[in-house]
């Protein structure tokens, strides 16, 4: 027996440790992705979400989910609140293992008028093929390498393939990554001339190499270096000197000065680096003279968008090793890079895996809207498509914000769009189970949270039973002492004089004797409250100012101001008779004699402040006090003894604790409980002293 508690309260504590490292876990892998456009990033990915210790962790959690509702019985009839919270943690931890390692997403380009079924995986992967002179029954036999990577600049990237093709070793071994990467001329005096031309097109700015000694054709207008050609942008270099000849009338601007110039037709001019020219209708930048060398990834500039990665590879067949430069990353569906090494061809491809729909969508229209004068700020934009399935028929659907595509266990959400607004850009999710097992789960964790607050099987209905049998004993202690007050009273009408009321000790002794406990009542301050004022504030403030405003100090008899509150709520008519209103020594002798108390006397009790009629004993003197303009000392301390019984006689009737918020309210009203009690919510409770002390039914004590 005592070797089974040990290990159960081992298991416990395992797990209360295991649910502190995954919190922390989660916490830092939000503040690893801080300021960063996706999250998770690669980083906090490797670092973090995808290590075998933080899925470890999660495994144990279903583990111990399951071994507890055997444990502690939670399938029997009485236990089913907790056995429902417990199933929702397992279908949650569940539904996230599915998404996983089952589900996938990515993203779907279309063109107005086009049709397609194939999207860019959201995974990023490196994909080598291997061919060579290997066959099998007359076929030539490739050998094909796919690898999920997921590299980061933020962090030190190993990556290694080690294989053989028809018993020739290969191996591919990653020796950089290059985040925010371009193809450029590296300088090498063993290479070839090539000229650097950035042309700006509707997709953004991209790189062409003009090679000297050739012609290339760029949007079908003709280029050639040190090769003239008819009908061609001929640029010649001669030393150091370039100069160009055009078969159209274009201009240039200096970038760093602004000058502008015309390029004449059929003329041949000087060429200006780092101007932008527009010929044939389009814009380029000759950033840079002719460049003898050969062709790596670099680094692209800070000062220039960097939306591809670079990949520095090693690959080495029979004894041969080539260093191999890719550029891709995130939903790049770059063309493959050929390559022979060792007698053997290679292609290489890093980016998205391409991924195929069971059915086609075809795009009929794109609509962008844009807020009223403005040229580039969308205020919504949506994609007209028809959906063709062979199997489900077809049919036409308009997706946009918050209208989802969902088909064939496939959802389609508005991603983005092509800058000329002609084509969409839409985000693919599959992952059909773990969204509906997550989605349960999350039910029935909403279900077993409300059960577990009201079943009796709960930990909740045994706090439940233990306070009823604590009320209820203080029901009948403050009977006897109301029983007690009331033989009193009813030995002054019999003897007059041998009145004697209750001590302020005797009192003081009730309350000490009834009081929640402080952790108890630490808990019920942490709820939200909303003053009269309207202001949101946690219970223990609200206490806590309520607890200075009338006693000037934090406590009373040693409770706590939630204690006090709890104390109030629970019992209160015995409030009536707490001497808690703080009255200043000396200053307060005329008051102290209006309320009939001894000037030495530092507190009073609602009941002072009343006749034996119940007659208000301030009310003859408010009316000045309030309406001076610059009331005098003895009058700034009516007001003030006023105000803390006005305090006081509220918390007393409940009317101050809303916490209650009315439903679909315009202003955000909260309501006490004495409030939600009164039909509709009439008419406001009186705010004079009067009204409180007489609705209270202390006349009727």
């Amino acid at each position: 027996m005592q070797k089974k508690i040990s290990n159960i309260l081992f298991s416990t504590r395992l797990t209360a440790i295991l649910f502190v490292v995954f919190a922390v876990a989660m916490g830092v892998g939000t503040f690893l992705d801080a300021g960063m456009d996706t999250s998770p990033t690669p980083y906090s990915r490797n670092l973090i979400y995808n290590t075998w210790w933080f899925e470890a962790i999660m495994v144990f959690f279903v583990i111990n989910f399951v071994g507890n509702i055997f444990r502690y019985r939670l399938h029997k009839k009485e236990k089913w609140a907790t056995l429902v919270l417990h199933l929702s943690f397992i279908l949650i931890l569940v539904g996230a293992f599915v998404t996983r390692y089952i589900s996938y997403e990515g993203v779907m380009a279309i063109r107005e008028g086009e049709t397609e079924n194939k999207f860019l995986s959201q995974k990023t992967y490196l994909i080598a093929y291997i061919d060579g002179d290997y066959e099998i029954d007359g076929v030539p036999q490739r050998l094909p390498i796919e690898k999920e990577v997921d590299f980061s600049p933020r962090m030190k990237n190993n990556f290694e393939v080690h294989t053989d093709y028809n018993n020739q070793p290969v191996s591919i071994v990653l020796e950089d990554y290059i985040g925010g990467a371009e193809e450029d001329i590296i300088p090498d005096e063993s290479g070839e001339e090539y000229l650097k031309i950035v042309e700006s097109g509707g997709a953004g700015p991209h790189n062409h190499f003009l090679k000297s000694g050739e012609v290339q054709s760029l949007h079908n207008v003709l280029f050639a270096l040190n090769k003239p050609t008819k009908g061609a942008v001929n640029i010649t270099k001669d030393g150091d000197n370039l100069t160009i000849e055009s078969p159209f009338e274009g201009e240039y601007m200096t970038m760093a000065t602004g000058a502008t110039g015309k390029l004449e037709k059929d003329s041949i001019q000087p060429l200006i680096l780092r101007s932008r020219y527009i010929i044939g209708g389009m814009q380029m930048v000759f950033p840079k003279p002719v460049t003898k060398g050969v062709f790596g990834i670099v680094k692209k500039s800070e000062l220039l968008q960097g939306d591809e990665n670079g990949l520095i590879l090693n690959v080495t067949a029979n004894g041969e090793t080539k260093k191999v430069g890719l550029l891709g990353g995130q939903y790049k569906n770059n063309a493959f890079k050929q390559v022979k090494i060792g007698g053997l061809d290679f292609a290489f491809r890093y980016g998205a895996q391409i991924l195929e729909l069971p059915f086609d969508i075809k795009l009929n229209d794109f609509i962008a809207e844009r807020y009223p004068g403005t040229e580039k700020s969308y205020s919504s934009y949506a994609s007209e498509v028809t959906v063709f399935d062979k199997e489900k028929g077809d049919f036409d659907y308009r997706i946009y914000m918050n209208n989802i595509l969902d088909h064939g266990g496939y959802k389609f959400f508005q991603s983005n769009f092509d800058p000329d607004e002609k084509g969409t850009i839409l985000s693919v999710n599959h992952d059909f189970w773990g969204t509906w097992i997550t989605y349960i789960g999350y039910i029935l964790l909403y279900i077993g949270m409300i059960a577990i607050l009201i079943a009796k099987g709960t930990r909740f209905g045994d706090l439940r039973r233990q306070l009823n049998k604590i009320k209820t004993k203080k029901a009948k202690l403050l009977s006897l002492v109301f029983f007690c007050f009331a033989l009193q009273t009813f030995s002054q009408e019999q003897h007059e004089g041998d009145h004697q009321a209750p001590t302020p000790e005797q009192i003081d002794s009730i309350l000490v004797a009834n009081k929640t406990p402080k952790a108890h009542a630490d808990k019920f301050g942490r709820l939200v409250i909303q003053d009269l004022s309207g202001r949101m504030m946690p219970m223990n403030t609200y206490a806590s100012e309520l607890v200075r405003k009338i006693h000037h100090d934090e406590t009373y008899a040693g409770l706590s101001p939630n204690q006090i509150l709890l104390s109030i709520s629970e019992s209160p008519l015995l409030w009536y008779n707490v001497p808690i209103i703080y009255m200043k020594p000396m200053q307060t002798d005329s008051l102290k004699s209006i309320l009939g108390i001894p000037k030495e006397q530092k507190y009073a009790t609602i009941v002072d402040f009343f006749d034996d009629n119940l007659n208000y004993k301030l009310n003859p003197y408010l009316e000045d006090a309030y309406k001076a303009q610059s009331p005098n000392g003895y009058q700034k301390e009516i007001k003030l003894a006023d105000q803390r019984a006005s305090i006081l006689s509220n918390a007393i009737e409940g009317l101050t604790l809303k916490i209650f918020p009315v439903p679909d309210d315009e202003n955000n009203k909260w309501i006490s409980p004495l409030e939600y009690r009164k039909e509709n919510y009439r008419e406001k409770i009186s705010d004079s002293l009067y009204g409180n002390f007489i609705n209270s039914g202390f006349s009727a004590y």
